[in-house]
């Protein structure tokens, strides 16, 4: 080879060089910057984080089993539909929709359909209480009625006939141990019932309820045991709105969903033509129609119209997805991955745990281990929160009600146990929450 020859050989292989500098360097920058593009493309379009999840991201070959026990399942209980997901350690490994979202207009259900998740939604409204205690604006053991107490109003302190109810604090409702029980009936469920007994023209709202409330007796002593009480997380969600100075709703959506945004977290609608375009159809097994809560004589599904879902507020009037509900237990989980929006003392105190009582707030119970479950129950659908000590968390929601009322829950921890013991070890290595960048975001 010549020396001209060794030359132009050398200036080939420079310029070779720098042609491949520039593509390896160049052509992942316009890729990036196209895929930014495409991604403000989609929010400038409206679309939002769920939009992108699919059940195609989830369909994987070592998770045919999760996908066989679920169907079966909803054959056995009759389910039209179930929403599912799975996250461990502050990333969403899966999400599914399984069987119809809404049967009649052949729409098969998604990741990103919503739906109402009944008593989930005390975990929410737990969160805003815990939320304004740490910015100052309430104390646990403030009193909630009556002189200095919270909800301090003229128009609520003329109805107190039971001086107990003075002594009912913030954290006692949060652990339903207010003294509020049912024995005339769930204020939240006999819409009806007041309407007729109280020769009210409309249905109650939230202030004309608690003046209905503070004329009856308490049903015990407030912290001197539990009841379950729906109309006491009405209460919080007023207390919301009292120490924040917002509506409850605007609360929740500016301090707590900045990350899943209010497209996927909506408060409840009552009847099939309100529904929200992503809002699943809702079912039931039977057939038979009741009086509308309205007291208007008409005959209509108990699933559209039997019940006040609206009204349920912070006890139940919530309505997202589960891959939505996994990021909102992402945020109060003391993973750092995604930044908690509670103090580590805050999420403590929310699943503390005592063998003689039960402390946990929001959350249905908590055991020694660091397991954390949360259920809700309507006539229209039924909830599953179930979050381990190792950091996963399997979530349950289905659009049909069944029959066996709060039975269902049970079986449906029993559903995740054998699952997480069987596929666990299956489930795929990703993070679905980066689809929209929800880590940054948070951030």
């Amino acid at each position: 080879m010549t020396r001209r020859d060794i030359k132009y050989s050398t200036i080939g292989l420079v310029l070779f060089s720098s042609v491949l500098a520039v593509v390896l360097l160049v052509v992942p920058y316009f890729r990036l910057k196209r895929e930014a593009g495409k991604q403000e493309g989609m929010a400038e379009a409206g679309v939002h984080w769920l939009d992108t999840l699919s059940n195609a991201a989830s369909s994987q070959s070592s998770m045919k089993g999760v996908d066989a026990d679920i169907e079966r399942y909803m054959y056995r209980r009759s389910l039209q539909g179930v929403s599912f997901a799975v996250s461990r350690n502050d990333s969403l490994l899966y999400a599914k929709g399984y069987g119809w979202a809404d049967k009649e207009k052949g729409e098969k259900m998604t990741p990103g359909h919503i739906m109402r998740i009944a008593s989930a939604s005390k975990l929410v409204t737990a969160i805003a209480v815990m939320k304004l205690a740490e910015q100052g604006k309430l104390k646990l053991t403030d009193r909630v009625f009556g002189p200095g107490g919270i909800l301090d109003r003229e128009d609520f302190n003329s109805e107190i006939r039971d001086k107990r109810i003075y002594d009912i604090t913030v954290y006692d409702l949060l652990l339903h141990r207010g003294g509020f029980g049912r024995n005339l009936g769930d204020p939240l469920f006999t819409t009806r019932d007041i309407i007729a007994q109280n020769k009210l023209s409309t249905p109650p709202d939230a202030d004309e309820l608690t003046r209905i409330v503070l004329r009856r007796r308490l049903s015990y002593t407030p912290r001197s045991g539990r009841r379950y009480s729906n109309y006491g997380y009405l209460v919080l969600s007023m207390i919301v709105e009292k120490a924040s100075g917002m509506e409850y709703e605007k609360y929740v959506a500016e301090n707590m969903l900045g990350q899943i945004g209010p497209r996927g977290m909506r408060m409840a609608t009552n009847y099939y033509e309100q529904k929200y375009p992503e809002e699943v159809r809702y079912y039931t097994e039977t057939r038979d129609l009741v009086e509308e809560f309205t007291g208007s004589g008409r005959m209509v599904p108990p699933i559209y119209g039997g019940s006040d879902y609206h009204a349920l507020s912070g006890a139940g009037g919530w309505c997202t997805s589960a891959a939505a509900l996994s990021l909102m237990v992402a945020m109060v989980d003391k993973h750092p991955d995604i930044p908690d929006i509670l103090r580590p003392s805050t999420i403590d105190l929310m699943t503390s745990y005592s063998e003689k009582e039960k402390l946990a707030a929001g959350w249905s119970s908590t055991d020694e281990h660091g397991r954390w479950e949360r259920t809700g129950t309507l006539a229209s659908t039924h909830t599953l929160i179930e979050r381990f000590p190792d950091g996963d968390c399997w979530i349950i929601i289905t659009n049909t009600g069944s029959l066996v009322g709060s039975r269902i829950s049970h079986e449906l921890s029993r559903l995740v146990e054998n699952m997480r013991a069987r596929y666990s070890d299956s489930l795929p290595r990703q993070n679905l929450f980066e689809h929209r960048d929800v880590i940054r975001q948070a951030k």
